[in-house]
């Protein structure tokens, strides 16, 4: 639109002579060049503000391999400020989960009557990460990115969709080692045809957790402190859901508090990933029905939450 009106403006000036006095275009010219230059106002849509859905996934479309090559950039750049570099992708759950196992299994005997206490935690820390890192970079994503964002005209949902796949290519790495892991170190976890099943719950924890991302994605942009409540947030899940030890034990004597943490997505998708790997079956029907009924809730509900934020995205916010 403001391209039509210099371009009129420039043409009266020609005609009278160029000057600071020269009209400005009518109504009817502008008319006239809309449709001239355009095809009509049906043709033009506004440069700013929330674009309607079809448009808004066709923008994002039309950014992904911006999404891809941002993503793979900053794997291969993100661990510069270290000597080890990218070791510290695996690394870390290794550290984490040897701490864990010697807490829990060594020192509190949580590995009682378990085949494989030592896959048990591998597992569920290493998995567990992929959703703790989307909870916590959901709450800045968007604060992080304001000048990106105030300069720029681009779907915002961009931004979180960048993150989800720069830590989904980082931590392929980690998910290598892990399987190594589990089948070098006794009792040995050696592949079944149960394994070819683990693309798919991987497939549906990342919706579930985007899911989780685009929610707190909008919520930090009106409640700044909410990143900090994540740090807390993000720690009683791992403690809840069964990353490090069975949560059923402490459970068993409280049936509703038991019942409340079968119905955890989390818990829900690490017992999945447990008995592809270690118990070598095929998840419960009711577990494939669970976690798909999160994931394509939280989904949409975070499509549709941070869609309709779009306008707000930019403007000054707190910090």
């Amino acid at each position: 639109m403001t391209e039509v009106n210099r371009d009129l403006s420039a043409q009266h000036q020609a005609k009278s002579g160029a000057g600071e006095n020269a009209p400005t275009a009518t109504t009817a010219d502008f008319i006239t060049a809309v449709r001239n230059n355009y095809g009509g106002f049906e043709k033009l849509h506004p440069v700013a503000g929330r674009p309607r859905l079809g448009i808004y996934l066709k923008q994002l479309w039309q950014r992904r391999h911006f999404i891809w090559l941002q993503s793979r950039s900053r794997v291969i750049t993100g661990t510069d400020d270290s000597r080890l570099g990218s070791v510290w992708l695996v690394l870390r759950p290794i550290l984490d989960a040897v701490f864990y196992w010697m807490i829990f299994g060594l020192l509190l005997r949580f590995d009682r009557g378990m085949s494989n206490y030592v896959a048990y935690v591998i597992i569920g820390v290493f998995m567990y990460q992929f959703t703790s890192y989307a909870l916590t970079a959901g709450t800045r994503t968007i604060t992080s990115s304001l000048a990106l964002t105030r300069a720029f005209q681009f779907p915002r949902m961009a931004l979180p969709v960048a993150d989800l796949v720069y830590d989904t290519m980082q931590r392929m790495l980690a998910v290598a080692v892990m399987f190594m892991i589990i089948m070098i170190i006794p009792p040995h976890e050696l592949p079944e045809w149960s394994w070819l099943l683990f693309p798919a719950v991987l497939a549906l924890q990342l919706i579930l957790s985007f899911g989780f991302m685009l929610i707190l994605a909008r919520l930090s942009t009106h409640l700044p402190d909410i990143s900090r409540i994540m740090q807390f947030v993000t720690r009683f899940l791992m403690y809840g859901s069964g990353v490090i030890f069975p949560i059923t034990r402490v459970t068993q004597n409280y049936p509703a508090l038991e019942a409340i943490i079968e119905l955890n997505p989390i818990y829900v998708f690490l017992v999945m990933y447990r008995e592809i790997l270690i118990d070598g079956v095929v998840p419960a029907t009711e577990h494939w029905i669970m976690l798909s009924i999160w994931a394509g809730v939280t989904f949409i509900i975070g499509f549709f939450v941070f869609w309709l934020g779009e306008e707000s995205y930019g403007r000054d916010q707190h910090k």
